[in-house]
């Protein structure tokens, strides 16, 4: 394809894992997520503050939720577009679920579902109602083979997509097993979403991988965390048919930068001993995984990093030549110094987070912000802030510029 034939293809901001909290009429869906995590707060958020241009909600298998669709369709609030997906003013909204899947003799793992059109959203939780036990929740236990939910996605035109693959709560290789393939039919799955704890050159270790596009979602909890990890896709506009296209890399679409926290910052980065209540960086030993060399406790948690490499079948990554770079990012909420009002402040000279993180210059910040948090800003674009690593559910956090 010559390059004049892309030249109508443009960068998109996309997060594709952010929950619902509460429904409309006041039911719980995420349990653990924020109470004002609803479906229009989502949308509201994601494209007047944070300036992102496509989210994937997830927990959009709810009835509560779509009942919440509905209205906002019924109102004229959002519009289903042509090309599938949900629009509200400049954001387009993925419509998509988080399940659990099991297999009896290795465990469970989370995955994530997306649809193109709220009928199919619905004819699918009609579906798993059949199966699941609380369908109004979220990542709930799917009582379906894995390869047989695969095949019932791909036969609706949807896209199954392994979720937080390391981390050691549902994570397929941090919780499951070594290897994908023992789980899931590995010609159906084009994408895999890596975590806040791991980026692209941990994953490159495993082989298996190297053929899927890897995202960087935020798996928000609450309104602040959109967008904390994030995608750019190259796209002719918005829309699930052009995610689908950007996902198997087709046409020229694809996904061009992964924006993710530096994984020292996740909260599963390095194996944690809940006994003691040490992150294990320079003591673990891989050949006793699940013994504490401070304590001798059976009871650690084994980071991302550590599952990793005991699993790795390369010694040194290999990075495909269609794999995009992987920026550090960190988010405005993790910089040390940065008040409610500065961030006002920030918000309106600039419009939007993603402005502020990726266009706003120097002079401008520390104009709006003073030196100190212009500094802290451009260290964060420069992935030259000190930063502990997390461990046990804690994440890791910022220790003092350097």
């Amino acid at each position: 394809m010559s390059t004049a034939n892309l030249d109508h293809l443009q960068p998109y901001y996309g997060d594709f894992h952010i929950h619902i909290g509460r429904a409309g009429n006041g039911q719980s869906v995420k349990i653990s997520g924020s109470k004002n995590l609803t479906f229009e707060a989502i949308a509201k958020e994601a494209a007047e503050r944070k300036g992102i241009h496509m989210i994937g909600i997830i927990d959009c298998h709810s009835p509560f939720v779509q009942a919440d669709i509905e209205a906002c369709l019924r109102d004229g609030v959002m519009q289903e577009l042509a090309g599938g997906g949900i629009a509200y003013e400049n954001t387009v909204i993925l419509l998509g679920c988080e399940l659990e899947v099991a297999i009896p003799e290795l465990g469970a793992c989370h995955v994530l579902v997306y649809l193109r059109t709220l009928a199919d959203m619905k004819s699918f939780t009609l579906w798993m109602s059949r199966s699941m036990k609380n369908v109004q929740l979220s990542s709930q236990r799917l009582y379906v083979e894995p390869r047989s939910l695969q095949r019932e996605v791909a036969e609706r035109g949807g896209l199954l997509i392994p979720a937080h693959i390391f981390t050691p709560y549902k994570g397929l290789y941090g919780s499951m097993s070594d290897r994908m393939e023992r789980v899931l039919d590995p010609s159906l799955i084009f994408a895999v979403e890596l975590g806040l704890s791991a980026d692209t050159s941990m994953a490159g270790l495993l082989s298996e991988l190297d053929e899927f596009t890897f995202l960087t979602n935020s798996d928000a909890h609450s309104l602040s965390k959109i967008g904390r990890e994030y995608n750019v896709l190259l796209l002719d506009h918005p829309s699930y048919d052009e995610f689908v296209m950007a996902i198997q890399r087709k046409k020229g679409r694809r996904v061009v930068r992964n924006y993710g926290l530096d994984p020292r910052l996740g909260k599963y980065h390095r194996t944690f001993c809940r006994s003691c209540g040490s992150v294990l960086e320079e003591h673990f030993n891989h050949s006793t995984p699940h013994r504490c060399p401070l304590c001798g406790s059976l009871n650690p948690v084994q980071g991302v990093l550590d599952r990793i490499l005991s699993i790795a079948d390369r010694r040194e990554p290999v990075v495909p030549v269609h794999r995009p770079p992987y920026l550090v990012q960190v988010p405005l909420e993790f910089l040390p110094g940065l008040g409610k009002v500065t961030l006002k402040r920030l918000l309106a000279a600039f419009g939007s987070e993603m402005a502020i993180l990726h266009q706003a210059s120097e002079e401008e910040l520390t104009r709006t912000a003073g030196e100190a948090i212009a500094r802290h800003i451009l260290m964060a674009r420069r992935g030259t802030l000190q930063l502990s690593s997390g461990g046990g559910g804690v994440y890791g956090r910022i220790t003092k510029p350097s």
